[in-house]
């Protein structure tokens, strides 16, 4: 895999792309691949403190596209996949799935959990336009809650 992110990363580079590359970064971290848009986004904050709003924006619009198709590709897995058995635990999740709906996807943007959480939405066919709204709140929160502190503009202690 680092055969194709290296030379990415590197095509991308912060001060010559700017705002295409927080896209691309933050597409391809909503998806199963694992890559943190967080560092990009503040980097680029950090070099031009002006684009906070377009860095967060851009970064929101990558991170939720990208969290439509990880939705996309649950979808399409539980089109083809047979019905497996499955844990304790999997099933108290996928209940609580159920029971929450779309809404769940708020937490879209948790490491490790989130982008699955996004990939068994669609396996369970949940709403997608509703889902997509809920991953874009919940992202967008993040950047700026993340970016802002980050930067200083909000001291978390």
């Amino acid at each position: 895999m680092d055969a194709w992110i290296t030379p990415l990363l590197t095509m991308l580079a912060l001060p010559q792309y700017g705002l295409s590359t927080v896209f691309v970064v933050s597409f391809i971290s909503a998806t199963l691949l694992p890559l943190g848009s967080e560092p990009v986004v503040f980097a680029l904050v950090q070099l031009n403190p002006d684009l906070f709003w377009p860095v967060v924006l851009v970064a929101t619009a990558g991170n939720t596209l990208g969290g439509a198709l990880t939705w996309w590709m649950g979808f399409g897995a539980h089109q083809v996949a047979d019905k497996y058995t499955t844990s304790a635990h999997h099933v108290r999740a996928l209940a609580w799935l159920v029971r929450m709906g779309p809404k769940a996807c708020l937490l879209a943007w948790l490491p490790l959990v989130g982008d699955p959480l996004c990939a068994v939405a669609g396996w369970l066919k949940m709403p997608f336009w509703p889902c997509v709204a809920y991953m874009a709140v919940g992202k967008f929160a993040r950047y700026v809650l993340m970016t802002a502190v980050l930067t200083g503009l909000v001291k978390w202690w």
